[in-house]
């Protein structure tokens, strides 16, 4: 008859030879969590770029104004965060994407909305196609024009009292209207992509 130390000894001899299973199962599973990760992360690509006073006017009005926008590429599509400063406090402001960066623009797509706050500051985060592919098109219609890029973005404000109420518009006896907002009556323009050449906007620095 075998000894009662000897059973014991081949009841537990495989519990270490399945730990060492389970800890080779861990680890492979954390390889290819860590793996998926990594790549999901390398996919990405991010570009960051100013929005600077569309005139010496702004830049007068409003010494501290300007914005910051980082798009980040996606498989589908593209996401494009922007930031503001050193605006108005408690206003609202419009922003376009649009073909030059300024007057008297080209094609112009409306894209979203920025509140400043109380401080002057607001934030927007928008889903979207903002790379070298952006484009606008026509085929026939009220109106016909051939594929047409947009790589620059421009920032109106949404009330056309306010920049003339801070003297943004030097000369000017009444509020300057443009149609940059949802009812065509929008202010000036404040930020905007300039400092990039008028063909090649910032947007035509991002690709996926």
């Amino acid at each position: 008859m075998k000894s009662i130390r000897s059973q014991t000894r081949r009841l537990f001899a495989p519990l270490p030879v399945k730990l060492g299973a389970l800890a080779t199962a861990v680890a492979v599973a954390t390889a290819i969590v860590l793996t998926a990760t990594t790549s999901a992360t390398a996919t990405s690509k991010t570009f960051s770029f100013a929005l600077q006073p569309s005139s010496a006017a702004i830049s007068a009005c409003l010494p501290h104004a300007s914005g910051h926008v980082t798009i980040t590429t996606g498989d589908l599509n593209d996401t494009m965060k922007i930031t503001v400063s050193g605006m108005p406090h408690n206003r609202g402001f419009d922003l376009f994407v649009i073909q030059t960066p300024g007057a008297p623009f080209g094609v112009s797509w409306y894209q979203t909305d920025i509140h400043a706050n109380g401080t002057g500051t607001g934030s927007a985060t928008v889903k979207g196609v903002f790379d070298k592919e952006t484009f606008s098109v026509s085929p026939g219609g009220t109106t016909t024009f051939a594929p047409t890029h947009q790589y620059h973005l421009g920032l109106w404000f949404n009330n056309p009292n306010v920049p003339f109420n801070l003297g943004c518009e030097p000369g000017a006896t009444s509020p300057i209207i443009t149609p940059f907002n949802g009812a065509q009556h929008a202010g000036i323009q404040v930020l905007n992509t300039a400092q990039f050449p008028v063909d090649a906007g910032p947007l035509s620095q991002v690709s996926r």
